[in-house]
């Protein structure tokens, strides 16, 4: 790191007499104004600010935020509106917004399109799943938390590229002198404040950073974005990657809003600063008392607390016990003590979490950030439970969306109560799959796998507390790793990136951009054009023209088709695509490269596109205003014939919703409102109507498109029509789920809506014709003959049932004497139920039961044994399926098995006696 070291040599430390050492606990760097000889952050110190606060006044978490941004904003700051904890709302890359940087990525930090106020202050709400195993333990880490930060954008005057911004707004010394003074403004004393030298990397991005420390605490980071990746660069970084200077640099700041709170206050653990009603109410459900010795031991302990970070510590038992000698204590007493107080810690700062996920619109589900929403529900669950609080989870999380100030809290708590039920019933699925899991370790003497049991949560919901409760019951071991959810969350949190799958062609980077005409005549059909290149293609041409009606593929919606004529030819135009600005089309013949084309689009199936990514707008709409706001587009597709919405929803869509959303829908239409487009900046447009422009995606570039249905806005690069009566009726025609936590809508509009109802009301009619009566008698019919054939169908069993028990009592007659037991073995040619019925009847006897059947065209085996009968019939049917080339298997009480050869049944059969006693000797 010593290249970096003249980048920390700052003009404000000279100034101010601050001096560069070195710790001789842990060996880093720091700036002090006096001589000391350790950095001050645990664990080379221990917290000194419990029972001692750092400031003058204590704050609340309200006022340590307005307390920061009011500093900010009166040293020539804008304030701005904090962004959702989603990141994936407006970025396609990560999942959760984890800093304050990531709402400006990668638009503004790339010198794109420009900040929307430079410099500025927020408060961010964060979100970092990373810590989660941290909760509660270090007394420090919360999952939510705020990031107050204060950023400016530079760029280098002699950079190369056009940036939205340019010069120097400040830099290093401006921002050290700024955290410095917002100390002092707090009441901080000088003297005890470090600066740590603690390079930065991430992304392809790096530069020097500070962390803030203050009586123990990390309070800020400083971070100097200033670097890229470059093999050949000057600066060698802790990821072993060299890197360059680049022409953007900017300041990345971070201010734990919860920590800093906790500093005014010295409250033995962050979280009775942050939430103390929360933790007063669920120490007192949760039957926690404290005598004033055990009190004071905790403030002794959470002194230590620092020691048990999870990402620092080989084993949390083994630092505990640290802790523990370092008080003198028992360390089973300290663990009993603190336990129940960190489960506490954790409940509350999980429900916080949650009250910030579903308030910001995200749905649970088995991906992206419904997943990490589920499996944070379910731990907290797994916690309450564990401590047999007194209250539902639903009403833990509804108080803190209150103090969020979430203004949908019905329906969050509607979405913690169907998850809750949803996890009981994976609990009943998945006891029974443990139990045979641990049966079979048990049996190796092995432990259960770590990879394992985060597969058993992975894909069932199974908590890891659960599998050891489990395992232990069955002989079997399991190691939880401390850092479980952490381990399990790392395998998501990459679920929202995506590739670059964009084909590159270096012969498009000399064309100008394609103009598209679309835009601003929607409706058009036809224009005219001049041929700028052709490339040759494995199927076609892709003909680069100098302006286009032909819409590319995009946001769901298929390309247009059509011709491009000159005097000469005509050829078709069967894809079209856009590349960096270029539109291809492709087609099957060459026109000649400066030829001057017209073009004529199939109109038809323009207007039925059109029509479709209109009513995709209203349906869009109409959903949100009968399920709830919460519901967000998770794909789309427009068709000629139909289209379709997938949107996040956390239960099944009923048919009273369903016809409310088709009604909704179709007043919009009768309505017959404009729908209008507009092209706005992107910060206007994000702080006029928020992050919900982005349903389809997030376009890139300064100004966006939006396109105006109803009260509905969106961002959109869409074909649409000029009024909404243009649509045509629309007609869902089915939903259905197509994962857990997304429902889809399948619908058609205008023409598309008529055909589709006449084919269901053909189906109607041919329906009726077989049944012999009338349309509206078709539902009344078919039910009484679908009770009918229940009806008949019990009567069957019922049949098969007393045949097989006459079957078994003639078939007992002619019993083999196997040696210790009798067995019945006949070819009986019924279907596989037939069998079964009878084979359990032949038990009942006290019989074994060999039987096979040709019926389907295959061999069938069904093998069962009585309980006093020491015989596998899994082994058995194994045996008798590989003579008719085949397998099968079961528990030793009942199995069943065949295969394809026919023809080698009955010798099978012949041999079955054999068989039973070789399967007995064994």
């Amino acid at each position: 790191m010593s290249e970096l070291e003249d980048a920390y040599r700052l003009d404000y430390f000279e100034e101010e007499g601050f001096t560069r050492q070195e710790c001789t606990s842990c060996g880093v760097h720091f700036w002090s104004r006096v001589e000391r000889d350790t950095c001050g952050e645990p664990p080379c110190d221990d917290y000194s600010f419990i029972g001692n606060p750092g400031f003058d006044e204590a704050h609340s978490l309200e006022e340590m935020r307005e307390a920061f941004l009011s500093f900010f904003e009166d040293n020539g700051h804008e304030r701005i509106d904090p962004y959702p904890v989603a990141a994936n709302r407006w970025r396609d890359d990560v999942l959760l917004t984890q800093a304050s940087i990531y709402d400006f990525q990668p638009l503004v930090t790339s010198g794109e399109t420009p900040p929307p106020a430079n410099p500025l202050a927020i408060s961010q709400p964060c979100i970092r799943m990373q810590d989660i195993d941290n909760v509660g333990k270090t007394g420090r880490h919360t999952m939510a938390f705020e990031m107050m930060a204060h950023h400016a954008f530079n760029a280098r005057d002699e950079a190369d590229g056009e940036y939205a911004y340019e010069g120097e707004v400040y830099w290093k010394d401006e921002t050290v002198a700024y955290c410095d003074q917002f100390f002092e403004h707090m009441g901080a004393d000088p003297a005890e404040i470090t600066y740590i030298e603690d390079p930065w990397v991430g992304g392809g991005n790096a530069g020097p950073a500070f962390e803030v420390i203050y009586r123990g605490l990390e309070l800020a980071t400083l971070v100097f974005m200033s670097m890229e990746q470059d093999p050949d660069g000057e600066y060698e970084m802790k990821d072993g990657n060299r890197y360059s200077p680049m022409d953007t640099y900017i300041v990345d700041t971070g201010y734990g809003l919860e920590r800093w709170t906790w500093m005014t206050q010295g409250t033995p653990t962050v979280y009775e600063a942050v939430y103390p009603e929360m933790i007063d109410f669920l120490t007192d459900r949760a039957g926690i008392d404290h005598s004033e010795e055990e009190e004071e031991l905790i403030r002794d302990a959470a002194r230590l607390s620092g020691y048990l970070d999870i990402d620092e510590v080989t084993d949390l038992a083994s630092a505990r016990a640290d802790v523990a000698e370092e008080l003198g204590v028992d360390p089973d007493r300290l663990t009993s003590l603190l336990e129940p107080l960190e489960d506490v810690y954790a409940i509350a700062d999980h429900c916080r979490t949650l009250a910030y996920m579903f308030g910001d619109g995200i749905v649970p589900s088995n991906v992206g950030t419904g997943y990490l929403a589920r499996m944070v529900l379910r731990r907290t669950k797994r916690l309450v439970d564990g401590l047999d609080i007194d209250a539902p989870l639903d009403e833990l999380v509804d108080m803190q969306a209150e103090r969020l100030g979430y203004t949908n809290r019905d329906t969050i708590r509607d979405i913690v109560r169907t998850e809750e039920r949803k996890y009981r019933e994976t609990l009943d699925r998945g006891a029974r799959k443990v139990s045979d899991l641990a049966e079979e370790y048990a049996e190796r003497g092995e432990p259960i796998p770590r990879e394992t049991l985060i597969e058993l949560y992975d894909s069932h919901g199974i908590q890891p507390d659960m599998v050891a409760d489990i395992a232990r019951d069955h002989g079997a071991e399991v190691d939880v790793p401390d850092d479980f959810y952490g381990l399990v969350a790392a395998r998501h949190e990459g679920e929202g990136a995506s590739e670059a799958a964009a084909e590159r062609d270096e012969r498009l980077s000399d064309l100008p951009e394609t103009d598209r005409l679309f835009y601003d005549e929607q409706e058009r059909t036809e224009f005219e054009a001049v041929v700028l290149d052709v490339f040759e293609r494995e199927d076609g041409y892709d003909v680069v023209l100098d302006q286009t009606m032909f819409y590319p593929e995009g946001g769901g919606q298929p390309a247009d088709t059509g011709t491009l004529s000159t005097d000469e030819t005509t050829v078709e135009v069967t894809d079209v695509q856009r590349r960096d600005g270029v539109v291809l089309h492709r087609t099957d013949g060459n026109p000649g490269k400066g030829e001057f084309v017209r073009g004529q689009l199939d109109a038809e199936r323009r207007y039925r596109l059109m029509r479709h990514h209109t009513a995709t707008h209203v349906i869009g709409y109409a959903a949100r205003q009968v399920l709830g706001q919460h519901v967000r587009q998770a794909g789309a597709q427009k068709g000629t014939d139909r289209a379709r919405l997938d949107v996040r929803h956390f239960r099944r869509i009923s048919r009273e919703e369903v016809k409310e959303i088709e009604r909704v829908a179709n007043d919009v239409v009768t309505d017959n409102q404009q729908v209008a487009q507009e092209w706005p900046d992107r910060h206007e447009a994000e702080a006029e109507h928020g992050f919900d422009l982005y349903q389809g995606g997030v376009p890139p570039g300064e100004q966006i498109r939006l396109i105006h249905v109803a009260d509905d806005v969106q961002a959109c690069a869409g074909t649409h029509v000029s009024r909404t009566g243009d649509i045509g009726a629309i007609k869902i025609l089915k939903t259905e789920p197509i994962q857990d936590g997304v429902e889809r809508i399948v619908f058609a509009a205008g023409e598309a809506a008529i055909e589709a109802t006449q084919r269901t009301e053909d189906a109607l009619y041919d329906a009726a014709d077989v049944l012999d009566v009338s349309p509206e008698d078709v539902p009344e019919t078919a039910e009484r003959f679908f009770e009918e054939w229940k009806a008949r169908g019990k009567q069957i069993d019922q049949l098969k049932s007393e045949l097989a028990e006459v079957r078994a009592a003639s078939a007992t007659d002619d019993g083999v004497d196997i040696g210790g037991f009798d067995a019945v073995i006949r070819r009986m040619d019924g279907d596989a139920d037939e069998l079964r019925a009878t084979a359990n009847a032949i038990v009942e006897e006290g019989s074994v039961a060999v039987l096979g059947s040709a019926q389907g065209g295959s061999a069938q085996f069904v093998v069962g044994v009585p309980d006093d009968v020491d015989i596998n019939a899994g082994e058995v049917v194994g045996r008798l399926a590989a003579q008719v080339g085949g397998g099968g298997g079961g528990p030793p009480d009942f199995a069943q098995g065949g295969g394809p050869d026919v023809d080698a049944l009955d010798d099978a059969l012949d041999d079955a006696p054999d068989v039973l006693r070789a399967v007995q000797d064994a």
